[in-house]
């Protein structure tokens, strides 16, 4: 989206690169998840690194051996998808999507890959191809669920995207970690637009309970998503490993912006990504240096601002 496209937008939204920002994010708590065959996941490769876990050598390795299992492509998508690197992470998605086509999870993870490769388009038409492909697969799929409420804020149906994010939460479990950027996502959202969303998300709440974590439908057998317990715990993920990959993320947008510093919304996601790792004071950096680059936008840029929280 460049900046013509911004300002014809009228400023009301923000809706792809803001919601790209929470995307990071979730992204990071484990909405992006690995999927790989079996219960018990794959077993260490040869050539693990000094911390016990395959290498890309290793796994790109097992990955081209394979015609016919999905599970070593999925393995490499998510090494490289941890790494920042999603053009990487996408293609082997592809890989792992033309062997297991019935996957929805696949698609979904392809989906989730290709928006986080794009510098310009916030949700690339083959994205979305994905994510509608995964949720006619399973309508439950919350990857895909989020990124076509993403579609509905991008097209201006602000309140239908808020609704599909509320049905997304009512459905997530407590503790998840993604729970927190999809509440602040719903709040950020409503703040922009103007519309009341705090009793709404206070229904859901209410409505949610411990008990939905034992309720998880079980994976499918030859391909092993997220169980209940996993999600909560952050996937195969350690917080520390979640900040690290959100911080690289945030790093390359940041390396984006200095090249395209026109990008109004790139510069809004940088705040709402900042704000969301805790960084209030790198975040208003990312305003004063937006300002600087734009001058003639300093007042819709402190409007979105103000509406993250950063002054």
């Amino acid at each position: 989206m460049n900046a013509t496209e911004h300002q014809g937008a009228g400023g009301t939204s923000k809706a792809g690169w803001v919601l790209l920002g929470a995307a990071l994010l979730l992204a990071a708590g484990s909405i992006g998840y690995n999927v790989y065959e079996g219960s018990g996941g794959s077993d260490p490769a040869a050539g693990a690194d000094a911390e016990g876990a395959p290498s890309i050598e290793a796994l790109k390795a097992a990955a081209e051996a394979s015609t016919d299992n999905s599970g070593p492509w999925s393995d490499l998508a998510f090494a490289y998808f941890q790494r920042g690197e999603f053009t990487e992470a996408a293609a082997a998605y592809r890989k792992a999507v033309a062997i297991a086509p019935d996957e929805a999870v696949l698609h979904s993870a392809l989906g989730e890959a290709l928006v986080l490769a794009s510098s310009r388009d916030p949700l690339p038409p083959e994205a979305l191809a994905a994510f509608q492909q995964a949720l006619a697969l399973d309508p439950a799929d919350p990857r895909a669920r989020y990124f076509l409420a993403v579609k509905k804020d991008i097209d201006k149906d602000h309140e239908g995207a808020i609704a599909a994010w509320l049905d997304l939460l009512a459905d997530t479990p407590p503790g998840a970690p993604w729970e927190a950027d999809l509440v602040r996502t719903i709040e950020q959202v409503g703040a922009m637009n103007k519309i009341d969303v705090a009793p709404r998300i206070a229904r859901v709440q209410q409505g949610r309970s411990p008990a939905m974590l034992a309720q998880a439908a079980p994976a499918a057998p030859d391909v092993r998503g997220p169980s209940a317990a996993e999600v909560a715990a952050a996937g195969a993920m350690t917080p520390s490993q979640q900040r690290e990959m959100a911080e690289g993320m945030v790093a390359q947008l940041e390396n984006r912006l200095q090249e395209n510093p026109q990008n109004l919304d790139g510069w809004v996601m940088l705040m709402r990504s900042r704000m969301t790792l805790g960084e209030p004071a790198k975040a208003k950096a990312a305003l004063d240096a937006a300002i600087k680059a734009n001058p003639a936008e300093a007042a819709e840029l402190r409007r979105q601002a103000q509406a993250l929280g950063v002054n």
